[in-house]
């Protein structure tokens, strides 16, 4: 069964926001928060854990991409939390070297 043509994206600046943002955007964001988690808590075990948990939130943040309706604000939503996110494990590889 095709998709219903009114669901679909039509601006191909839009089409290339919303992809570039559900990949590159989302594995950037996925690693931010790695990155957290490694610098807070024990590296070997987190490192393992993104093998596997990673893929399956990069998944959850490009399917977030692709549902949404602007695919600019998607990019400035995960800009904004990979920056916050990189901020808190700079942190806390300042406090717990």
């Amino acid at each position: 069964m095709p998709a219903n043509k009114k669901y679909l994206t039509k601006s191909p600046l839009q089409k290339f926001a919303k992809i570039t943002a559900a990949f590159i955007g989302g594995y950037i964001l996925t690693e931010a928060f790695f990155m957290v988690l490694i610098a807070w808590t024990a590296p070997a075990s987190m490192i393992f854990t993104l093998r596997y948990a990673g893929f399956v939130l990069w998944a959850v943040l490009m399917i977030i991409a692709f549902i949404a309706k602007n695919g600019w604000s998607i990019w400035g939503i995960y800009l904004l939390a990979t920056l916050s996110l990189s901020l808190i494990a700079y942190c806390g590889n300042t406090i717990i070297p």
